[in-house]
């Protein structure tokens, strides 16, 4: 009896640590901030980044245009184009060539 006492003294605080360390480890790995997460967070940055690059593209794609209509010198051949498009009008020498909703002339 004093054998099996004597082993099971000697590995308890081996195997309490074996223990802990395993617990801390898994949870370095998988838990909410672990190496896998970091992953997961590392490609959503990147994700979000190109669709602020996209975004932002396009806001100065817009603010191009809409200069173009403002400020002192007013650009006629823009400010012609949007009237017309709001209007739905077109001139008499004018020919209309129409395309579909999904091929859009600006982007």
């Amino acid at each position: 009896m004093r054998f099996l006492r004597r082993i099971f003294q000697a590995l308890a605080l081996p195997s309490l640590f074996l223990a802990l360390s395993g617990y801390f480890i898994w949870h370095a790995m998988h838990g909410e901030r672990g190496l896998i997460a970091r992953e997961q967070r590392v490609a959503d940055i990147a994700a979000a980044r190109a669709e602020l690059g996209r975004a932002e593209a396009e806001r100065e794609a817009i603010e191009r245009r809409v200069t173009g209509l403002r400020g002192e010198r007013v650009d006629r051949d823009q400010l012609d184009e949007r009237a017309r498009a709001l209007l739905n009008m077109v001139g008499r020498d004018e020919i209309v060539v129409p395309y579909g909703p999904e091929r859009r002339l600006y982007q």
